[in-house]
């Protein structure tokens, strides 16, 4: 009977504190009111319940949020108005295809100068701002358009943009401490660049794991790799082939890479033969022995890099 006293005043409480921030009266925002509340990336509510560091945190946060809110639409099909936000939106179509543009090969392609007179970067500002007038003299505040799908597409492409940007600036900086280390760039894929690429993914399968979802999970895990090997090492052939070169060729430079591979082969060996011989029934013993055969592995390929293994010559 406690507990379901406890649970109606905790019910109470939470309508009593949302009903707290609601108008009184219905009343329309205006166009400058909206696109100022769409850009504050900091809820109130939030950060008033929050501790010290985390708002130290988010002060730290909060350009970058706003740089993606100034440039990546976002969609959400739960919500009533879907996240139509006209101002905003109506950016968007501005700011998304400049950074695109700007973004693509570094921005060899936004800096380019048609005729070398009249770069790319203006003539996709002014397409852009022409497409967006048109939107924002053409729609209202209150209702999204029916087009507002498209909107999801764009937010796409963007954040694939942003993300490759992203991407693209860490491999710089990692080439720049293998440099300062005189490390190789395969230790560097192997270890720092590896961890980064996987540990978002790994937290996210354990817990669907955890979530009740294990299949779902051990699905993922493969489809990822699968995903990076095929698509990944397929797109980068072809964008390598597009540069006039019509055969990539992968030249081992010693023993590391006869390493990498082996290693890689003898991993799917085992998978192929003890899941199966477990009637497809996985335990601690195999995600043990998956854990040793990374670490085993790991430690042989930094070995190799430094020199303590080495094939035997003369």
């Amino acid at each position: 009977m406690s507990r379901v006293v406890i649970w109606c005043v905790w019910q109470l409480s939470f309508i009593v504190s949302e009903s707290e921030y609601r108008p009184l009266l219905p009343y329309t925002e205006s166009t400058s009111s909206i696109f100022l509340s769409s850009l504050n990336p900091v809820d109130n509510r939030k950060w008033r319940r929050k501790s010290w560091y985390w708002r130290v945190v988010k002060v730290f946060k909060v350009p970058l949020e706003v740089l993606l809110l100034l440039t990546v639409p976002v969609v959400d099909p739960d919500r009533e108005d879907r996240n139509w936000k006209r101002p905003l939106n109506c950016l968007h179509l501005v700011t998304g295809p400049l950074v695109c543009t700007l973004t693509l090969q570094s921005g060899r392609y936004g800096l380019y100068a048609i005729q070398g007179e009249f770069p790319v970067w203006v003539l996709v500002l002014l397409i852009s701002l022409f497409i967006s007038t048109i939107v924002f003299y053409t729609t209202s505040n209150q209702q999204p358009p029916r087009f507002h799908f498209l909107f999801s597409l764009l937010g796409f492409l963007v954040s694939a943009m942003w993300i490759n940007t992203a991407a693209t600036e860490v491999v710089s900086l990692l080439r720049t401490l293998g440099v300062v280390f005189n490390l190789s760039n395969t230790v560097l894929g192997l270890t720092l660049l590896a961890w980064g690429n996987s540990i978002g993914d790994c937290f996210s399968d354990i817990t669907i794991a955890r979530q009740g979802y294990p299949r779902m999970a051990i699905s993922a895990c493969f489809g990822g790799i699968i995903f990076n090997m095929l698509f990944g090492v397929g797109l980068g052939c072809l964008f390598q082939m597009f540069n006039n070169q019509h055969v990539v060729k992968l030249e081992p430079e010693g023993l590391l890479e006869w390493v990498l591979a082996g290693a890689l082969g003898l991993s799917l060996v085992l998978s192929f033969i003890l899941v199966p011989v477990q009637c497809f029934n996985l335990g601690r013993a195999y995600g043990a022995l998956l854990l040793l055969f990374y670490v085993t592995f790991l430690l042989v390929a930094l070995l190799t890099e430094f020199k303590t293994i080495h094939l035997w010559g003369p």
